[in-house]
């Protein structure tokens, strides 16, 4: 075999280990240990600017829902 071959070979099995490594620290990145939902619960806890935008939403919702029933009755 000819140095060039082997230099190719010895660089490719390198590379090879390297992505082994790679994918197995995504894989442990990739697997959370809880959803998302049960990650997030109680962060806005609390939260008195979570509370007004809560309360701003629900306000504009039933906006909608009072313009919609006016349309109706016109």
């Amino acid at each position: 075999m000819s140095t060039v071959s082997q230099q190719l070979e010895e660089r490719v099995a390198i590379l090879e280990a390297e992505v082994a490594s790679l994918k197995n620290k995504l894989e442990v990145v990739a697997l959370p240990t809880k959803p998302w939902w049960e990650r997030i619960a109680g962060t806005f806890a609390d939260n008195s600017a979570y509370d007004e935008a809560m309360q701003l939403g629900r306000e504009y919702r039933e906006s909608l829902r009072s313009a919609s029933v006016e349309s109706r009755d016109a």
